[in-house]
């Protein structure tokens, strides 16, 4: 079967973690396109209530009670997307959890929760999926991080749980590749998001953690994420500032180091006392898109291009000549 993905508009997504930040914001901007949707995640009540904004809407949705933490809880999602929609196009493994602390301080109890969200959810997800992907056609998208090819301090469990993921996603995609399935695996890699990750992680530091800018909209990461529904590609970095540590990862690791030692550690401490609004062993989802970055988060320019590289490259031919004619005009020696 040859490799084609649907328009949104025509496709039933699978969406874990869609009870806030990324998940809740894709699956609202997906429904928006006319998407029918399968929610899943632990805060049930939350879920009932974004399905029910959804249809008042005038879309279709359901809500699965789920945690990724569950190979049989992941199964029970694909379960109810084939009974209630004759199956999915797209699975998008989006769950997630962190702890922010000093590396050897983090209970293991701890870092084994974040393993069995971030990874062990997402290779779940993956198995539930693949098979009826494998005969049906469509896309899986695993939401990694730029931690994904950069760890950072202070989150060292998410940073190699990350790192795993894109291991995992890597092999999985040429597995598929080798025996011809009509499935595009795709790893969204984003910055650091506007979304409340910093208030439901477990915290072990004295204050509570921040971000450190440039901070994006989850906005970016949903339109990053149905662009992949649609269109196959192997991964996408949400962020100009994500793809830059990254880039920096590669060129120069000393100095990257550096850049973590001087800026990324010191800058996630914002100072101010925690919220203890934990989310790591109890659901926590509230049908909040942002967190507090309001009036310094910004849409990625970068992801846009990257998603549309001719409208991009029109652009730069248009600036360029912009830049030539002006050069022109006033440096044009009499």
């Amino acid at each position: 079967m040859k490799l084609r993905l649907k328009p949104v508009r025509d496709q039933v997504i699978v969406i874990t973690g869609a009870s806030s930040g990324i998940g809740l914001a894709t699956a609202r901007l997906a429904a928006a396109r006319g998407a029918r949707l399968v929610l899943a995640a632990r805060s049930g009540d939350a879920l009932q209530e974004l399905v029910g904004e959804i249809r008042r809407n005038g879309g279709r949705a359901i809500a699965v009670e789920c945690d990724v933490g569950r190979e049989e809880d992941v199964q029970r999602v694909a379960d109810a997307a084939i009974r209630e929609f004759g199956g999915f196009d797209t699975w998008v493994n989006n769950a997630g959890a962190s702890v922010y602390g000093p590396a050897p301080a983090i209970s293991t109890e701890d870092m084994r929760r974040v393993v069995d969200t971030n990874l062990f959810g997402v290779i779940s997800g993956s198995r539930a999926a693949v098979p009826h992907l494998r005969q049906r056609g469509g896309a899986l998208i695993n939401i990694g991080s730029e931690t994904s090819d950069r760890a950072v301090p202070l989150q060292a469990i998410y940073s190699a749980s990350k790192q795993a993921v894109k291991g995992w996603t890597d092999a999985l995609r040429s597995e598929l590749e080798m025996e011809g399935a009509p499935v595009s695996v795709t790893l969204i890699k984003p910055g650091p998001i506007d979304t409340p990750y910093t208030r439901h992680a477990k915290n072990y530091m004295e204050d509570q953690p921040t971000h450190v800018p440039p901070v994006y909209v989850p906005d970016s990461v949903a339109r990053a994420i149905l662009h992949a529904a649609s269109t196959p590609v192997r991964h996408l970095v949400v962020g100009g500032g994500a793809k830059f540590v990254m880039g920096l990862e590669k060129l120069s690791p000393r100095l990257a180091d550096t850049m973590m030692r001087r800026v990324v550690g010191p800058g996630t401490h914002s100072g101010r006392p925690p919220t203890h609004d934990e989310a790591l062993h109890t659901a926590g989802g509230t049908l909040e898109e942002r967190g507090d970055y309001q009036g310094m988060a910004r849409r990625s320019l970068y992801t846009e291009s990257a998603m549309h590289p001719v409208v991009a490259g029109i652009v730069a031919l248009a600036a360029g000549a912009a830049v030539t004619a002006a050069w022109r005009a006033t440096g044009r020696p009499h």
